[in-house]
């Protein structure tokens, strides 16, 4: 099951930005914490937004239960714009899916989710980036229709560098 994130999923999408840290040989990076999450997500003008992965257990679907069942992936992700289309579009900032609950179609399941969104919406694209050593995401992005951007390049600034250009325009 694929649905919106809500406040109670903070704790657990945290958790999945870490595992998707160490996976990706950054845990040292992360910085974020739940308040800070809670507040992007569901603050009073949000500008992020996160779909969660559910998979329900015995548990979560008898009888007396709420049916919330256990986050096992997640979606974060944000409106970007495209001035050669004129139309918004969403920039998929992370997906992950937990590697024990892998190959269940939760991963497919969370990027239709957002297809569908962007459909609805009238946005006309989807994209994200993935690294250049992660071939089984590769593969699985390939296999749902994704084209690689080979003639781009991504540019970031943070930390120092970051300060230094903002003093810039300071001046």
């Amino acid at each position: 099951m694929i649905r919106p994130a809500t406040p109670a999923d903070v704790p657990a999408i945290l958790q999945l930005v870490h595992d998707l840290a160490t996976y990706e040989k950054a845990a040292h990076e992360v910085r974020a914490d739940e308040e800070q999450l809670r507040a992007a997500l569901f603050g009073s003008a949000p500008a992020v937004f996160a779909h969660v992965a559910i998979e329900e257990s015995e548990e979560s679907t008898g009888e007396g239960s709420t049916g919330a069942g256990e986050v096992v992936g997640f979606a974060m992700w944000f409106l970007s714009f495209s001035t050669w289309r004129g139309t918004h579009g969403i920039y998929l900032e992370d997906l992950f899916v937990r590697p024990d609950r892998r190959g269940g179609g939760h991963g497919r399941a969370l990027l239709a989710e957002l297809a569908r969104i962007c459909v609805e919406r009238g946005y006309q694209r989807l994209e994200w980036s993935v690294l250049d050593w992660n071939e089984p995401a590769i593969g699985f992005y390939r296999t749902a229709g994704a084209v690689p951007l080979d003639e781009w390049t991504m540019f970031r600034l943070t930390d120092e560098p970051l300060l230094r250009m903002a003093e810039q325009a300071a001046r």
